[in-house]
Order: structure tokens, then C-alpha cells, then sequence
């Protein structure tokens, strides 16, 4: 059975058999993610019914993000009233809001007193509110960060993490070159350059930290010196200077970067914090050994990290939106954030949790998140967003592959997108 079958019969099932409540005072809520997530969120959902006296439905939704957000779709399109409450990858969020799929909150917000300032100012600005109205609240908060091999750079004579791009390549040609006499296959740059979201994620960052942008005044401005220059410098590293391996543009997502800085066989590391606290496994090869930096930057410029992370909204058809709000508030309070990290080891969306003194004490590195998390730089916050990342996609690794340059991918690209625009805006 094809992926496509699953999904299609997934997404009938939830229209035509999970679509009724059991009584008025429940609310359904939708979340996917791995079997130790949805466990925890089944705990989280107990403790909110013994103290509200609420009933919560939970439909479980795959691991996969894009099935995810299908079937979210699927439900949404229809006006269906399941689900009430739901997680939302923060690329979504402008496509459901312009869609007018999710409830406007700051009526409730008022109400409850509720003050947005306890979040992340550049999160809430940037991804939770359509048309100055807050639609969504953050829940998990990511952005992309610099690992890397401490006790290397200590080995071979470099005191601090690289700052810029130019110090990373030094750092990577030296340190590889030697390490390779015992490791022929360490590389010095592991990041995510695979044709998928992840793609976009990293381009954003190296380009940010270049000065380039993906949109001004609502124009996408894909093709620019500063752009061109950063997938340049990409393609170098698979190609030029060959510090990064050449699966990098073929099979590079998250875990395969992860496993691989994890088995010992890279000095840096582009990823998300979720990797901190595998790589700090007894089975890591880089257990008590790893740093963590600012993805580095141009000279001249300044580092950026791309936002990530997962939202909590309300249906706009929802028929039980007051006893969803209670839930979403019972999700952004600070003990249940608090639990969210201390069990799944989360990034709290509240910017409070990362001064708990036993936050800190079990996740150190939190300190330096928290700082990371007031400067994240957003994936465009466009209805039409997932039809630029997957154009992008394709023309920036068809670059990184060897199969165009640069200037040539990223004009088509630019091209490309703006026709779909056009055809989308009609």
C-alpha cells in the first residue's frame, strides 16, 4: 500500500467516523509527532480533565509533517467541527489564517488577561497573528544552531567556535585533513541540503547571514548578489573545498545530519536543539564532547536562525471553541511548558521557562537558546508559502547537484515563483 493510499484512507476515516463528539462538554484535539510524544500529550490532556472537568478527545494524527498537515486540511476545506484544537508546523499558519480556517484569540486573550509579552516577541509578531489579529500562540519554539566538536577544535589549536563562514572552512580544511589519517570518511560541514523543507530552513540562515532575503514589500527577491553569493559558497563546500560529504544535496535531512555529526564523523553540525540532547546519549559518539554557537555569518553581517516549531490554534468552525480555549490556555501555562521540556525536552514557547532554575539545571544550554529565540528569522509568512518552498526546493538543490549555477537556479526560481503567484491570486 502506497503512501498516498494510507493517507487518503486516514483522511476518510477521520471525515466519516471521527467526526462526532461523545458529549457538548468535549473538546477534540488533533496532534501527531512520535509514540513517546503522543504519550505525553495523552498525560498532559488526563491532568486538563481532572482540574477542568473537561472531556478532551485526542485524534492522532502520524509522525510524518506533511500527512500532518493534509489531513488537517482535508477537515478544515470541509467546515467539518472536528478537530477544535490543533498543532500547527509554523508554515502553515498564514495559509490556514488566510484561508480563514482559524479562530481570532485576543477577545479571549482579554478576557483571561492573558499577556502575549510572557512569548517570544518576533514569534508572535511574525508567525501568530493575520491581519494584526493573534490566531495562534507558540508551543514549541525551534531555530537552527551550530554544533560542534569541542575537544577538536581544542586538539588542533582553534579556542572558540567559528563566527564567520571563512573561519568555518579554515577550521574544517585543517582539522578534516588530519582526522582523515584515522577516519577517511569525516567530513568537516554537515547540514541540510536534501530536496525538502529543510532545504529552505538552511538557505534562509546561510543567505540571512549574508544580508539576503527571500521577500521585501511582499515581492519575492530571490535572485540577489547576496543570494547568489551564499549558494555559491554552498556548492563550494560539496564541490570545491569538498568539506561537506557529497550526499548532502541527495539525503541530508535532519536525522541523517544528526546520525551522522553523532557517530563521530564531523567537526560542525547544522541542526535544530532536539539533536542537543541525543547526541548526549550513553551510545553517542560525541557524548560530553559537543558546543554549541550561532550559525556563523558573512563578515560584515550578522548570524540569523530560521523559526521553527509547532503552534496551537482553534478551528474557526470548531462548536466547542470556549472549552478549546481553556485547553489552549492550559497548554501555554507555564506548568504545563514546563513539563513539555523537562519530559520531551521541548523549547518552550513561553520565554519565562528558560530563567526555571531546574530547567537550567537539567538543560544548561536553554540559557543560550533563549537568547538564540529573540533574533529567529521567519520563513515568509505568505498564504502561498508551501508553493515557494517547494519551487525553491528544486532549483536550489538542482545548484547544489551540480546540475545548473547558482545565478541560473535562482533566477528560474524566482520566474517560477511569480508565476504561480500570479495564478494563484486569481
Amino acid at each position: 500500500m502506497t503512501k498516498k493510499t494510507v493517507l487518503l484512507i486516514s483522511c476518510l476515516v477521520f471525515l466519516f467516523c471521527g467526526c462526532s463528539k461523545t458529549n457538548k462538554n468535549t473538546v477534540v484535539f488533533e496532534v501527531g509527532g512520535a509514540p513517546n510524544e503522543i504519550s505525553f500529550w495523552e498525560e498532559i490532556i488526563k491532568d486538563f480533565q481532572q482540574q477542568s472537568g473537561i472531556k478532551v478527545e485526542i485524534i492522532r494524527q502520524p509522525t510524518d509533517t506533511d500527512q500532518r498537515r493534509q489531513g488537517l486540511v482535508v477537515a478544515l476545506k470541509s467546515n467539518k467541527n472536528n478537530p477544535d484544537v490543533f498543532l500547527m508546523d509554523v508554515a502553515w499558519i498564514s495559509q490556514f489564517a488566510a484561508s480563514g480556517w482559524l479562530e481570532n484569540l485576543d477577545n479571549y486573550l482579554k478576557a483571561d488577561k492573558v499577556d502575549t509579552g510572557i512569548f517570544f516577541k518576533n514569534v508572535i509578531n511574525l508567525s501568530d497573528k493575520y491581519n494584526n489579529n493573534t490566531i495562534a500562540l507558540p508551543v514549541y519554539v525551534d531555530g537552527g544552531m551550530l554544533y560542534y566538536r569541542k575537544d577538536l577544535l581544542n586538539k588542533y589549536g582553534f579556542n572558540n567556535a567559528p563566527v564567520t563562514w571563512d573561519q568555518l572552512i579554515e577550521y574544517s580544511l585543517k582539522i578534516q585533513k588530519q582526522e582523515r589519517k584515522t577516519n577517511p570518511g569525516f567530513y568537516g560541514f554537515v547540514w541540510q541540503g536534501a530536496q525538502y523543507e529543510g532545504l529552505i530552513c538552511s538557505f534562509i540562515e546561510f543567505a540571512g547571514s549574508n544580508g539576503g532575503i527571500i521577500i521585501k514589500d511582499n515581492q519575492i527577491k530571490i535572485n540577489t548578489p547576496a543570494n547568489i553569493k551564499t549558494l555559491g559558497m554552498l556548492c563550494d563546500l560539496i564541490h570545491i573545498q569538498k568539506i561537506s560529504p557529497p550526499n548532502i544535496f541527495t539525503e541530508m535531512k535532519e536525522e541523517e545530519v544528526r546520525t551522522f555529526f553523532q557517530q563521530g564523523d564531523a567537526l560542525f553540525e547544522r541542526n535544530w536543539p532536539y539533536a542537543w540532547s541525543l547526541h548526549q546519549n550513553d551510545d553517542s559518539a560525541v557524548k560530553g564532547k559537543v558546543g554549541l554557537a550561532s550559525v556563523p555569518h558573512f563578515a560584515g553581517n550578522k548570524s540569523a536562525s530560521t523559526l521553527g516549531g509547532w503552534h496551537i490554534g482553534i478551528s474557526k468552525f470548531s462548536d466547542a471553541k470556549d472549552l478549546s480555549w481553556e485547553f489552549v490556555k492550559f497548554t501555554v501555562s507555564y506548568e504545563t511548558q514546563k513539563k513539555l521540556a523537562m519530559k520531551l525536552g521541548w523549547n518552550p514557547g513561553r520565554k519565562d521557562i528558560y530563567k526555571d532554575r531546574e530547567i537550567k539545571q537539567k538543560f544548561p544550554h536553554f540559557s543560550y537558546l533563549g537568547n538564540i529565540f529573540e533574533n529567529l528569522t521567519p520563513r515568509p509568512n505568505l498564504p502561498y508559502y508551501t508553493q515557494i518552498s517547494e519551487i525553491m526546493q528544486k532549483h536550489i538543490n538542482s545548484a547544489l547537484s551540480g546540475k545548473t549555477n547558482p545565478e541560473t537556479a535562482l533566477k528560474e526560481a524566482e520566474l517560477e515563483i511569480n508565476n504561480s503567484i500570479k495564478r494563484y491570486l486569481k
